[in-house]
């Protein structure tokens, strides 16, 4: 795998990574076609997962990096990692303050941004998925931007695995928005349709995230903390507490260690 990846410029990998991703979004609002609802706990069990896999990519394949990048730094090592985390943190809380989105298991009254209530609950749902697969995208392809600063194979593994990683928590992601619109009327087609747009971001996200630290280095440490603060910051937001909402927090609590060991075990042993 490693090897056919590096035929392709970073920015290229980038992009046929998160092909991977947002399939795996779509596979997951392919389950539409095959029953109307799912079981609440599973849900509640498969959003978990998909926080353990955040949380641990965000230090693994993102931070670590970073603050290896930033030995030598003047201020110390920690100064861009810290720096990046925090912004990465304003800038999902600005977009969330803006953007109109619903998260999964909350009713329409709870829909927040500027003026949701002009937006259907379908749309509602779809930003809100979409808005946490824009720091994956850019976590994706930040990873393999940093490749192209003189990255060796174990590197572009690591990217990989953080590609790996983020596809599979994408699968519930698509269940959270299809099964929704599903149990409530809409057609098994324009349920699957909604569902997989919200991962469409990610190949975009990923491009302008590896284009742009591949030209500039002394972005990257920076770049890969603001990533994995943006992710922190939506799984924190929204991904735990839409988990826990509906009473099964103990499972979801084991389901989010799941998925960080996972993540930990793909990061470490690949990378």
């Amino acid at each position: 795998m490693v090897h056919f990846f590096q035929q392709f410029s970073p920015v290229g990998q980038a992009f046929i990574a998160t092909l991977f991703t947002w399939g795996m979004t779509a596979i997951g609002a392919a389950l539409v076609f095959a029953t109307k609802t799912i079981n609440q706990r599973l849900l509640d069990s498969m959003l978990g997962f998909a926080g353990g896999v955040m949380i641990a990519a965000s230090y693994w394949s993102l931070l670590g990096p970073a603050i290896e990048m930033s030995a030598d730094h003047a201020v110390g090592a920690w100064f861009p990692a810290a720096f990046g985390f925090i912004l990465g943190g304003i800038f999902l809380w600005g977009i969330d303050k803006i953007l109109p989105h619903l998260h999964p298991n909350t009713p329409l009254s709870h829909a927040e941004g500027f003026y949701p209530k002009a937006r259907k609950r379908s749309t509602l749902l779809v930003l809100a998925i979409t808005l946490h697969n824009i720091p994956e995208g850019l976590a994706v392809g930040i990873s393999f931007g940093a490749v192209a600063n003189g990255g060796t194979e174990a590197s572009l593994a690591g990217a990989l695995a953080l590609a790996l990683g983020i596809g599979i928590q994408n699968l519930p992601e698509g269940v959270a928005v299809a099964m929704p619109l599903r149990g409530e009327g809409m057609s098994r087609r324009r349920s699957f349709l909604y569902g997989q747009f919200s991962g469409m971001v990610e190949p975009i996200a990923a491009v302008m995230g590896a284009f742009a630290v591949s030209f500039v280095e002394p972005l990257l440490p920076y770049a890969l903390s603001f990533a994995a603060g943006a992710m922190i910051f939506v799984v924190a937001e929204e991904v735990i507490p839409s988990s826990q909402e509906k009473g099964n927090k103990d499972l979801a609590s084991m389901s989010l260690m799941v998925g960080f060991v996972l993540m930990m075990i793909l990061d470490v042993a690949l990378g």
